[in-house]
């Protein structure tokens, strides 16, 4: 990595992402699941500023309408703040960081906005404190703090096993065109994943037996290989869509919305509660973010795959 000078600020941008296709295998002894996932990495982004300091220490602002930063921690459970300390303590750094943070990425949202943070911040404390890792170094550290995380770092469009960290680039044609109706509340995961065991419980008779390992269906690669949208609409998958509007109902209306009004496709992003509609072309997208608006959602537009964390030259 570049050296930078002590008094320099240094801006690293990383991105969100949606699921386009999420499969959850069984609940496991030690109380996790493995995944099988295509990630879409999209244009909604997480904007990180870091600059030396004797302590760690993190603020966050927005630009984005409907982004409520009330809830998110300050302090050393916040994980742009514990992917600094991870970094420093494995280059044997000695300081501290300031970290600014410009939040667009939907706040427990299912789009991996604090993943974001944390991937930018990886970033921007390795240039800062020339500590010279590389990205498959980082990518490393990254998997300790999170699943997502990696592939933050990564970004276009990737598939993730295991726990969504062992990654594997994809190929995906084109631009894919998504409008997406952000809440005015949050859905923890861990809560989504044990209402899914639960759901899956209540309907273990009419359900086939959920396999340990799942697959992400080859279709999927094929639509995203073709570039296609209606093709990757028909194979968009969420095993965590059906907890997710059982924790709120209110969410199968936005899904009935938003087909109503030109989607090819919705889908709860992730754990949810950010609703992800795939669009034909920009300007049925344009159209969609002009209806979903009008019902007084807030709604924001992205497209995808986009590159993963870099730096930015201010």
């Amino acid at each position: 990595m570049t050296s930078v000078a002590p008094s320099t600020v240094v801006h690293t941008r990383a991105p969100g992402k949606i699921n386009v296709f999420l499969a959850v295998g069984d609940l496991q002894d030690d109380g996790y699941h493995e995944l099988a996932t295509a990630y879409q990495a999209v244009s909604l982004y997480e904007d990180v500023r870091a600059r030396d300091s004797d302590e760690f220490t993190v603020r966050f602002t927005s630009t984005t309408a409907g982004i409520d930063l009330s809830g998110v921690p300050v302090d050393d459970t916040n994980l742009a703040i514990r992917a600094a300390k991870l970094l420093a303590k494995a280059a044997g750094y000695r300081g501290g960081v300031e970290l600014s943070i410009d939040k667009n990425v939907p706040v427990a949202g299912g789009m991996g906005g604090g993943s974001a943070d944390a991937a930018a911040t990886l970033l921007a404390c390795d240039t800062l404190w020339n500590t010279g890792l590389s990205r498959d170094e980082l990518q490393r550290l990254g998997a300790q703090l999170g699943a997502d995380v990696p592939f933050a770092l990564m970004g276009g469009t990737a598939i993730g096993t295991g726990r969504g960290d062992e990654l594997s680039p994809a190929l995906a044609q084109g631009t894919f065109q998504w409008v997406l109706a952000l809440a005015d509340f949050g859905l923890s995961t861990p809560a989504v994943y044990s209402e899914l065991d639960q759901h899956r419980l209540r309907h273990q008779a009419d359900i086939s037996p959920v396999v340990r390992s799942p697959r992400v269906d080859s279709a999927v690669l094929q639509a995203l290989r073709a570039g296609d949208p209606a093709r990757l609409a028909d194979v968009m998958y969420n095993d965590l869509q059906a907890p997710a509007l059982h924790l709120e109902p209110g969410l199968a209306a936005v899904l009935e919305l938003g087909e109503q009004n030109g989607a090819l496709a919705g889908m709860v992003s992730g754990s949810g509660p950010t609703v992800a509609f795939l669009a034909p072309d920009l300007d049925a997208a344009l159209e969609l973010q002009l209806a979903l608006g009008a019902t007084k959602l807030e709604v924001v537009r992205a497209t995808g795959p986009v590159h993963g964390a870099r730096l930015i030259a201010d």
